[in-house]
């Protein structure tokens, strides 16, 4: 437990490090190369399946021909077997229309990673965490790209038995859907903004497991902490949420202003669609009315806001920001002003926490690795003197940091041990008219086994502490002597951060992502909880407002979309990547990372069943309409089918789909049960006659009119609209269709959340887009009455629940305004995009 808490403080304080540009364009380069693989396994697949239907095709037009003319057969004989091989008479290149083999790519890539290192670390390290971004984006396909879907009649004698298509391009593969007979004239469809809008209802999570000081308590009741790009403030006694949503990408530190009224939020830079870096900012805004009062430092910051600090015994006037670059900058602003009234450079090395000191405001004090920086500020100049550890240990990471009611500065470090900090006299014996006072320790205390992650000063002049490996909270006199302590369950992790209530309540953030609320007394319980670690699977109950979620942390947490409640956790062997609730709603299956699935029981927690299929990671689990068959797609290509009886409790292997050429990405049943829809990593759709021994339907024409139960696949011809112009094919993650079959909603590779009308067949159909994620969204689904809709980010570990609302009469003339502007607020509509 030590050496992860301390390792936890090493990723925390190193956040801003990045990867040597070696590496960065050793991953560019295998990147390429696996474009390149995939591509001509595709095509080769492509071209092998076309082979299969024509050799089933020419006995039949054999006969046929001998039927109307003798003398043509024989020519077609004469054609058709050369040099005593069979040899199809005329192939069709429509499946390869459109493929451009691009051997310079892996070049190109290089020479464009070496022009913006930035722009590449920032995309590669978003990318790389989802499980099916094995391509990346092809410069050499760009032009080719601004004619991603076109419209491709068949002709001749094809138009009447083959009937209309339409032809989609991802990374120069050709995508042929097939125009439902329901659509008599396909160019005349006009798609439209969709007729519901969506409202951020609730946010689950916090970010305890690598940002500081970011709980704290409002006169108002209201818990204010972040999570992602959304600020929230909790009320506590109430139990309701309001949320601050004007940042653009994940939020990394809160100052409270000393009216308890406006709250500062700093964020990280991110980047755009294209991965060119953002600036970062701080927004200062008022916690009663959510209005955003001054925004400070566009241009001016680097990477991301690190720290930030109000100034309190001039009433508040001057805010401390430091940010992320290298030289981690040091400025103070006049932030009503929004005048920057001094900047330095001041380390290296990571900071950790800033504050001024509450009775003189030009003394501002920092700490982080190995140092503690007590500056001076003085006629818009900046100086620094480092507290002198002498005689005691200097410590790893000066973690934390309070002023006492009588002025001692008091430090937290990774040592366990609490230093009091005091001015020394200029040693004038020793180093001459020239010394100047320095800061030294007065006095070291020995708090925590581990480190010590947070100090709280109370309104009596108490002090507490917060515990890494140890996960106490003690409570201290003003003088440093125990008083009191309890230690957090072992399951909610170390203290990160602690607010005060009233003296005797308080609240605890932890190292995996939990706040809690309790007393020395009667302990603590979770009041807010979330995952730790990426999340990929995601479903929804049949006919209740519960939800599932799980991931990379190895939990399954079912949760209560009406009272914002985690139900039940339960730890699982390995990584959790998808799930599916049966439709009688008494069990639900979990896809994991090693091919093995289990079976939940929803009321007891236990597992009753435990199958594996495979060696490799699985990422779709889905029910047949009745629940009589269970679909388990794999990374290995192939789909697995299993009988489900007693009420899914049982499973027996009823067969496997096998002809994809890549990674099963999505699937969905037909109402009738019979049929599935597939896509894979290489941008196929497959279709397979499953009550005829899970067959695969090599004219995909005879699916066009076929009704599917649920609509997940992220390639289909009804959702042809919600992929913008010159997408990679890894830039959606998922989409799900309402239950009214009027909406779908679409998980992106960018942190967005959408919503389309339903059928969207049509390129650059509109949509209203929506914020809050602060990494790629990896799931979305709408409960089971269509009232809400849920939306999982991978890397934030945030779950977002979403009101459905019905679209106001001013929505088409918010959707003009906006249609041309490529960043938008968090619920604006676009158009193309």
């Amino acid at each position: 437990m030590d050496g992860s808490t301390n390792s936890l403080d090493d990723v925390s304080a190193e956040s801003s490090t990045e990867f040597p540009d070696r590496l960065s364009l050793m991953e560019v380069r295998l990147q390429a190369q696996e474009d390149e693989i995939t591509l001509l396994k595709s095509s080769l697949a492509d071209a092998l399946r076309t082979l299969r239907l024509h050799d089933q095709q020419i006995p039949l037009l054999k006969q046929q021909l001998i039927a109307v003319n003798p003398a043509a057969a024989r020519v077609l004989n004469h054609s058709c077997y050369v040099d005593g091989f069979s040899k199809p008479c005329r192939l069709s290149t429509s499946s390869l229309d459109g493929f451009h083999h691009t051997p310079n790519r892996v070049r190109r890539n290089s020479e464009k990673s070496r022009d913006s290192q930035d722009k590449t670390k920032q995309r590669l390290s978003k990318k790389a965490a989802s499980s099916t971004n094995l391509l990346t984006r092809s410069p050499s396909l760009e032009s080719r790209s601004k004619d991603l879907i076109s419209s491709a009649g068949s002709q001749g004698s094809r138009r009447g038995t083959q009937g209309q298509s339409i032809k989609m391009f991802i990374r120069g593969r050709p995508i042929t859907m097939y125009i439902p007979s329901n659509i008599p004239n396909y160019e005349e469809l006009k798609m439209e903004l969709p007729s519901q809008k969506l409202d951020l209802d609730w946010v689950y999570g916090y970010r305890g497991r690598d940002c500081r000081a970011n709980l704290y308590l409002l006169p108002s009741g209201e818990a204010v902490y972040f999570i992602a790009c959304v600020v929230v403030l909790y009320h506590i006694n109430n139990q309701t949420q309001r949320h601050y949503q004007k940042h653009t990408d994940c939020v990394r530190c809160l100052a409270i202003h000393p009216d308890k009224v406006r709250v500062a939020s700093g964020q990280t830079a991110g980047v755009d669609k294209d991965g060119k870096p953002l600036q970062p900012y701080v927004h200062i805004w008022d916690s009663k009315t959510l209005v955003t009062l001054q925004q400070i430092g566009l241009g001016t910051f680097e990477r991301g806001v690190g720290a930030l600090a109000f100034s309190s015994s001039d009433a508040g006037t001057l805010l401390c920001v430091i940010d992320d670059s290298n030289e981690h900058m040091f400025s103070v602003w006049d932030w009503n002003k929004n005048i920057k009234q001094t900047e330095v450079k001041s380390t290296n090395e990571a900071i950790l926490a800033v504050d001024f000191s509450p009775t003189d405001t030009n003394n501002i004090i920092s700490c982080g690795k190995s140092h503690v920086y007590f500056w001076t500020m003085s006629a818009g100049t900046l100086t620094k003197k480092q507290g002198i550890f002498g005689k005691y240990k200097k410590p790893k990471f000066v973690l934390c940091f309070v002023f006492s009611l009588t002025g001692d500065v008091l430090t937290g470090d990774s040592e366990g041990n609490i230093l009091t900090w005091g001015k020394s006299a200029a040693d004038i014996k020793t180093l001459g008219k020239g010394a100047k006072e320095t800061f030294q320790i007065m006095k070291q205390t020995r708090a925590h086994e581990g480190s010590v992650f947070t100090m709280c000063v109370l309104q009596g002049g108490a002090i507490l502490s917060g515990g890494g490996k140890d996960r106490k909270v003690i409570r201290w006199s003003a003088d440093l002597a125990p008083e009191r302590e309890c230690e957090i369950p072992e399951n909610f992790g170390a203290v990160r951060t602690i607010a005060d209530v009233d003296g005797e309540e308080l609240l605890v953030g932890t190292t995996r992502n939990a706040i809690l609320r309790g007393t020395f007394s009667d302990g603590f319980v979770a009041i807010v909880q979330g995952h730790v670690d990426e999340m990929w699977g995601l479903a929804t109950h049949p006919t209740q407002s519960i939800f599932l979620t799980c991931g990379n942390d190895r939990q399954v947490c079912v949760w209560n979309a009406e009272d914002h409640k985690l139900e039940w956790c339960a730890t699982l062997e390995e990584s959790g990547l998808c799930a599916d609730f049966s439709p009688n709603g008494a069990v639900v299956s979990v896809g994991l990372s090693t091919g093995r699935w289990v079976v939940l029981d929803l009321k007891t927690k236990e597992v009753v069943s435990d199958l594996t299929d495979g060696n490799e990671q699985l990422s779709v689990m889905r029910y047949s309409p009745d629940g009589s068959f269970l679909a388990v797609g794999s990374h290995d290509n192939l789909i697995y089918i299993y009988n489900v009886t007693e009420g899914g409790r049982r499973y027996t292997r009823f067969g496997k789909c096998t002809g994809h050429s890549s990674f099963i990405t999505h699937l969905d049943w037909s109402k009738d049960g019979k049929y599935i829809m597939s896509n894979s990593g290489d941008y196929e759709i497959l279709y397979w006659d499953i009550a005829s021994g899970c067959k695969l339907l090599r004219n995909r024409f005879e699916s066009k009119d076929r009704e599917w139960a649920s609509y997940t696949c992220v390639l289909g011809f009804h959702v042809v609209g919600v992929w913008l112009e010159g997408s990679d094919g890894t830039d959606i993650n998922a989409l799900c269709r309402s239950h009214s079959e009027k909406l779908v909603a679409v998980a992106d590779d960018f942190c967005k959340v959408h919503l389309f009308q339903y059928p969207c067949p049509k390129p650059k159909a509109p949509s209203y887009k929506y914020e809050g994620h602060g990494s790629h969204v990896t799931n979305v689904r709408f409960t089971h009455n269509d009232s809400h809709l849920l939306s999982m980010g991978g890397k934030d570990t945030c779950i977002l629940q979403w009101r459905v609302k019905r679209a106001g009469t001013g929505d088409h003339k918010e959707h003009l305004a906006s249609s041309s502007s490529v960043c938008s607020s968090s619920s604006s509509p676009e158009n193309g995009r």
